[in-house]
């Protein structure tokens, strides 16, 4: 964002979404009921297996899709790889596990674009549709909504845990089937009028994309820290271990500008600051619409679906932590 903020402003009555509230993607109106959502997202290994780390790359990235409450259409492969490192048969593994994701999407995959780089990078340019007048952005919070997790949180700390060989089997798993679960459950539910404001979580962690959310909407919000859902509780004790990304660390000290903390521990806020892989959909619902909304989130078996605090009014700091006992 630092870098697109210095590029000029793009004006055009048909840009519905840009570059200037930092959400998920940008959309551009076709017509009175259709409008494209563009996004690209790639990033090196994160896993052992090279099938693997091409579904999560290519979730991912179809993320931001349905994220805005579109639909992913068409997608575009994006590698870099050290071919003298990396073999052809790793190369294919990744390639195959991106396009099973993409078909499970029900979306095309139209070819993409491979250079030589000193590290493997992956992903995916992704190109959808959503209706304009049921789009989910991050501008749409209103105070009053109930905020809403459809992942559970450490996925950066487990893969940092992979990589030092301190995370169980059972956690890894764990986190790897979050990570390759597709949010199309965003689709789903702005398609019905459910939902209009929120975001997916990743890079920025929970509070930074929330904080980004309030101030594209003029809000503030609060969060009951205690129930924020974790993968499991060995996500505490990789945090005990310094298994915490440097991302991580850098989205808490962000952080800690814009929240008031209200006595939550250090290893709480390491996790709600954790930088996510594939994160789940943090969701603005109006409490009568709340029934609704979880039914669907049970029907289409999403990770998790937790109310973890609301949006209020807008006051510094823009967001706040219910009391801790």
């Amino acid at each position: 964002m630092q870098v697109l903020r210095q590029l000029p402003q793009v004006r055009d009555p048909n840009l519905l979404v840009g570059a200037a509230t930092a959400d998920d993607a940008g959309v551009y109106r076709i017509d009175r009921d259709r409008a494209l959502v563009q996004t690209v997202d790639f990033f090196t290994p994160i896993v052992d297996d090279p099938f693997v780390y091409g579904q999560i790359a290519a979730a991912n990235a179809l993320s931001d899709v349905y994220a805005m409450g579109g639909r992913p259409l068409t997608a575009m492969n994006l590698l870099g790889v050290p071919t003298d490192v990396v073999s052809l048969k790793v190369i294919n593994a990744i390639l195959r596990g991106g396009a099973a994701k993409v078909k499970e999407a029900k979306c095309v995959l139209i070819g993409g674009h491979t250079i030589r780089n000193p590290e493997p990078v992956y992903g995916l340019s992704v190109t959808g549709l959503v209706n304009p007048r049921r789009m989910i952005t991050n501008t749409a919070a209103r105070p009053g909504d109930l905020l809403v997790l459809t992942k559970p949180l450490g996925t950066g700390i487990i893969t940092t845990g992979i990589k030092r060989a301190l995370a169980s089997r059972v956690t890894v798993q764990k986190a790897i089937d979050s990570m390759c679960a597709l949010n199309i459950i965003g689709a789903e539910l702005a398609e019905r009028g459910l939902v209009r404001g929120g975001t997916d979580v990743t890079g920025y962690g929970l509070l930074g994309h929330l904080g980004s959310l309030c101030r594209a909407s003029g809000v503030g919000a609060e969060i009951e820290a205690s129930r924020v859902p974790v993968i499991n509780d060995e996500v505490f004790h990789l945090i005990a271990k310094d298994c915490i990304p440097g991302g991580s660390r850098e989205n808490l000290k962000t952080a800690n500008a814009f929240t008031e903390w209200n006595g939550v521990p250090d290893e709480r806020k390491i996790l709600l600051a954790d930088a996510q892989t594939s994160g789940g959909l943090l969701l603005c619902v109006r409490p009568q619409l709340l029934d609704d909304v979880m039914r669907i989130l049970k029907k289409y078996r999403a990770p998790c679906a937790a109310v973890i605090g609301r949006i209020r009014r807008w006051k510094k700091p823009e967001i706040s932590m219910a009391a801790m006992n």
